[in-house]
């Protein structure tokens, strides 16, 4: 800094103290009339008030949903023919809730639905983060046109796939075995050496380990983006160390890439968890009980007058309390895995 550059800033600070010293000695009432009677109060003002409207409004809009469903899940059938009757329950009772656990199989289907969604999500973790740092680090033939095959199944419409993935869980064979036997040995076998796979985890779980499943080519995408941030001189110390590329891998790349690899499984697990498409094209009724099978009117809720004169209005608060049971589970698992999941987020863009 120079003699004028230090002047300027002296005389700057001198200044401001001249000021400070002014206001301090003039009268309580002409320093609020300065401080509060001026455009840029008034401004600030308005302006905070904009905000809080803003946010007032905003909050109500989305929050009131949940809120409806949410007293409308502890209504009684009375309170839906009531006219007096609009958010605040008269008569609350739990009865929807008991109701739904004891006769749609709460926590049968909560129970299946954990194993699979915990199957998949691990599985999907980890093969998303091998093939994502295969296509970040590995230079190979074709590795731009196969990632672009990756990113193409996320704008594949899954409804276009259904009748042949159907057909293919349904009549599955295993390397090829029945094809080999009736093409190449000329003799011909019983279809019954094509696996049923259908109504069993078996179709999801070897989605997932293949990494076809649900937003799979989503979860490669963020972890090849992660993994081009990753410093090259990390894996080069180890390779100089003797490290070879699995040990490398596992020692190195994974217990760097946890935050991600949590954020991936949170996503796998939620997706998994309110998937209605798989479930209904792999299972039936005679499969696992998964909860999006509990969203159904227990029997005994419609069975008074009250009921059946408001059935539309409460067999519609039924479903919505189904569907809050479903979801509850899901806020303990991002309450326990928040941390995690913003890390993730933020190191995402971590450049090297």
């Amino acid at each position: 800094m120079n003699a004028t550059d230090q002047t300027s800033t002296k005389v700057k600070k001198e200044s401001k103290n001249k000021i400070r010293v002014d206001f301090e000695r003039t009268s309580l009432l002409k320093r609020l009339r300065i401080k509060y009677l001026s455009v840029f109060f008034f401004q600030k003002v308005i302006w905070v008030l904009f905000r809080l409207v803003l946010l007032v409004g905003v909050s109500y809009v989305v929050l009131l949903p949940f809120f409806a469903k949410i007293t409308g899940s502890v209504m009684s059938p009375e309170d839906f023919i009531d006219n007096t009757v609009k958010m605040v329950p008269r008569a609350p009772t739990l009865g929807t809730y008991t109701a739904i656990i004891v006769e749609n199989d709460y926590y049968k289907a909560l129970t299946s639905t954990a194993i699979l969604s915990l199957l998949c999500a691990v599985s999907q973790m980890f093969i998303c983060t091998l093939v994502g740092y295969g296509f970040s680090k590995f230079k190979f033939k074709f590795n731009s046109l196969i990632f672009g095959l990756v990113i193409f199944t996320l704008i594949v419409p899954h409804q276009t796939l259904q009748f042949s993935m159907f057909m293919k869980f349904r009549y599955f064979d295993f390397l090829k075995i029945y094809e080999i036997i009736r093409k190449f040995m000329g003799v011909t076998v019983a279809k019954d050496l094509k696996i049923n796979l259908i109504n069993s985890y078996w179709p999801l779980a070897l989605l997932s380990v293949t990494g076809l499943a649900f937003k799979n080519g989503l979860y490669i995408l963020v972890m090849r983006q992660f993994f081009k941030g990753f410093p090259d001189e990390m894996e080069e110390a180890a390779y100089v160390d003797g490290a070879g590329v699995f040990k490398t891998y596992f020692t190195i790349i994974l217990p760097n890439a946890i935050p991600m690899m949590v954020t991936i499984f949170l996503f796998a697990f939620t997706w998994q968890w309110t998937d209605e498409f798989y479930v209904n094209l792999f299972t039936t009724d005679t499969g696992p009980y998964l909860l999006p099978r509990i969203v159904k009117i227990p029997r005994t809720l419609v069975q008074s007058t009250a009921a059946i004169q408001a059935s539309t209005i409460y067999q519609s608060a039924i479903r919505n309390t189904c569907g809050l049971m479903i979801i509850a589970p899901l806020l303990v698992v991002y309450l326990i895995g928040q941390n995690f999941l913003i890390q993730g987020i933020e190191r995402t863009g971590v450049t090297g």
